[in-house]
C-alpha cells in the first residue's frame, strides 16, 4: 500500500473570532473563508470532513512531488490572504465580526502514512494513528499563527530539505512531543506580503454632482448599526418591501460593495449590485444600483444612517436616477417619480414598524 497525504488548513484566531464579534456575520466570514480553501485545491485533494475552523484533505495512496505540494501550499495561502484583503477593502459593514476579519490567519499541516477507513452512513473516511498525528500537529510550539508545518517523514518522501528557502518559503526544524514519543517537522513563516494576491473589483464609489430625485428622513428607534443590519440583510427585505416575489442572493456572503442580488418584482428580473459613496463622518450608508427597471437607464438607492443616540438614528434616503431619451424623461416626470417616491414611503414606513417588533 503507497502512503497517502494529509492535508490540513486551519484558520488561526477562529475561536476568539467567533467569541468576541457578532454570530451571524462571523458564520459567514469563516464560511466564505473555507469555501476559498476548498477551490484553491490545485492537486485533487479529497475533502474529508469540515471540521469547525479547518479542512480535513486527503489524497489517497498518492503524495505529490515537492513542486506540487509547496505550490499546493501556497494557493492556499493566496486565496485566502486574497479573499481577506476583499473582505477588508470592499467593508460597508460596521460590524466587529466584518471589522476584525482580516485579523484572521492561516496555518496548513502536511503529513504523510498508511490509511485505513472507517465507514459512517455511508461516508468513507479517513481512519488510524497518521490521521491523530496528524491533528496533533496542530497543536505545536511553533510561534506564529501563519506557517506551514510538514512533517519530517513527508519532507524525508518528497526529498524537502529541512533549509528549502525561496520567495515564499524560509523551513526550519522543529519537533514536540505527543504522548511520550517525539515527532519532528519543519516549518515556514509566511509572509502575505510575498504571495501575489489575487485581484478583485474595487468598491462602487459612485459621485453625483446633482441633489437626489428623491430625498426621505425618518428617525427610527434602534442603533444605526442595527438598522444598516436590517436593511443590508436581503432575509429581512419581505419584511417591509411590497411586491417582492424572491429575492436571489448568496445567503453565506456578507453584503459589501460589489455584491450583487437579484430580486424579482411581479416575475421581472431587477439585477442590484451594491454601491456606496461618500458620508459625513460618522454616519454609515448602503447603496445599490441597476440598470434593469424601466423606463429608468440607471438607477440607484442609498440609506444612509446617522447615529443620534445609543440607541436611536436617522434614515435618509437618496434617489438618484437617469434617463437618456425624452420618452423616458416624459414618463418619469408625469407618472413614475411620484409611484417611486410613495413606494419608498410606505417601504420605509413597514421598516419602522418591523423594527418597533423587534
Amino acid at each position: 500500500m503507497s502512503k497517502s497525504l494529509l492535508f490540513i488548513p486551519d484558520i488561526s484566531g477562529y475561536t476568539k473570532f467567533i467569541q468576541t464579534t457578532e454570530v451571524e456575520h462571523s458564520q459567514h466570514v469563516i464560511s466564505e473563508l473555507l469555501e476559498v480553501l476548498v477551490n484553491a485545491n490545485t492537486v485533487e485533494l479529497k475533502l474529508a470532513e469540515i471540521e469547525g475552523d479547518a479542512l480535513f484533505f486527503y489524497k489517497e495512496n498518492e503524495i505529490p512531488s515537492q513542486e506540487n505540494l509547496l505550490a499546493q501550499i501556497e494557493s492556499m495561502f493566496t486565496a485566502f490572504y486574497s479573499h481577506l484583503k476583499m473582505l477588508e477593502k470592499n467593508r460597508i459593514c460596521p460590524c466587529n465580526a466584518c471589522a476584525t476579519a482580516p485579523n484572521l490567519q492561516l496555518k496548513v499541516i502536511a503529513h504523510c502514512g498508511n490509511l485505513q477507513h472507517i465507514e459512517v452512513q455511508g461516508n468513507r473516511k479517513p481512519f488510524g494513528e497518521q490521521v491523530i498525528e496528524a491533528h496533533r500537529l496542530l497543536k505545536n510550539s511553533v510561534d506564529s499563527d501563519n506557517y506551514a508545518l510538514i512533517s519530517r517523514s513527508l519532507a524525508i518522501d518528497i526529498q524537502l530539505s529541512p533549509y528549502y528557502s525561496s520567495k515564499i518559503y524560509r523551513f526550519r526544524q522543529g519537533s514536540d512531543i505527543y504522548d511520550g514519543s517525539e515527532v519532528s517537522y519543519i516549518y515556514s513563516l509566511i509572509d502575505p506580503a510575498e504571495l501575489k494576491l489575487r485581484a478583485f473589483d474595487k468598491p462602487n464609489n459612485v459621485y453625483f454632482d446633482k441633489s437626489p430625485e428623491i430625498h426621505l428622513k425618518k428617525e427610527f428607534p434602534v442603533s444605526a448599526e442595527q438598522l444598516m443590519e436590517y436593511v443590508t440583510n436581503y432575509a429581512y427585505r419581505y419584511e417591509w418591501t411590497e411586491g417582492i416575489d424572491r429575492l436571489e442572493y448568496n445567503e453565506n456572503e456578507v453584503t459589501r460593495s460589489g455584491t450583487e442580488h437579484i430580486c424579482v418584482v411581479n416575475g421581472k428580473h431587477l439585477n442590484f449590485t451594491t454601491a456606496t459613496k461618500e458620508v459625513k463622518p460618522g454616519s454609515l450608508i448602503y447603496g445599490e444600483y441597476t440598470t434593469s427597471p424601466p423606463p429608468v437607464d440607471e438607477f440607484y438607492q442609498f440609506y444612509i444612517f446617522t447615529p443620534t443616540s445609543e440607541n436611536s438614528c436617522e434614515l435618509e434616503v437618496e434617489i438618484y436616477w437617469t434617463a437618456k431619451s425624452p420618452l423616458k424623461k416624459m414618463i418619469i416626470f408625469l407618472v413614475a417619480k411620484r409611484a417611486i417616491k410613495k413606494n419608498v414611503t410606505e417601504a420605509i414606513d413597514k421598516l419602522l414598524t418591523f423594527v418597533k417588533k423587534h
